[in-house]
């Protein structure tokens, strides 16, 4: 495989990987309705940390240890799991219901990066799934490191763009979806997927 055929054959495969609705697509949608644009972009931001965190570890080999290891694996899928059912029960038993009140500080706005970084290191299926995916686009004979970065830097720009879709999607109905009742639901709705996606998680395998 040349070097073009990887980097075609990575966009096409990241993208599809991007666009198939999961845990980032719901936590991006919600905070784009029920927080603003510029929280969900620090959500967004957090998420391409994460990424670049399993990018890291897989370059450098220590992503093997999840792929591999049953232990390495339960230990990280019961954290995930335990932190996803933590972040959905909140949304669901104290659902926001207004943007009122809200600041655009520094420190709410690292808190919704944290979340949206949290969310990608602690899914263990991410790790298993770069140690397994990456590797297939790497052309022999070309530094591995650099290309792991070099693929999961388009991965990155792929999600923010996606992310990015998501915001602006939300704009032209943000007097809809910024109503009490809707900001209510939404955040239920997503606090429901979280449940989902930690229940979901408690039952993967390697």
């Amino acid at each position: 495989m040349t070097v073009v055929d990887s980097l075609l054959a990575f966009v096409v495969a990241a993208t599809l990987l991007t666009l198939t609705p999961g845990l980032d697509t719901a936590l991006v949608l919600r905070t784009a309705t029920a927080e603003g644009g510029k929280k969900a972009f620090h959500a967004a931001l957090g998420i391409n940390a994460g990424c670049f965190i399993w990018g890291a570890m897989v370059a450098f080999g220590l992503g093997t240890l999840i792929a591999v290891s049953e232990m390495a694996f339960n230990i990280l899928k019961w954290c995930g799991a335990l932190y996803l059912f933590w972040l959905g029960s909140q949304m669901i038993l104290r659902p926001k219901q207004t943007l009122a009140g809200e600041t655009s500080s520094s420190v709410k706005a690292s808190n919704w990066f944290i979340k949206g970084m949290l969310g990608n290191v602690l899914n263990p299926k991410m790790g298993v799934f770069y140690v397994s995916f990456l590797p297939q686009f790497i052309p022999q004979g070309h530094s591995p490191i650099l290309w792991t970065f070099s693929l999961v830097t388009i991965h990155v720009l792929l999600g923010t763009l996606w992310s990015l879709s998501l915001i602006y999607a939300t704009r032209p109905l943000s007097h809809i979806l910024r109503r009490e009742s809707v900001v209510k639901w939404m955040n239920r709705a997503t606090g429901g997927i979280f449940l989902f996606f930690a229940f979901k998680l408690v039952l993967s395998r390697r």
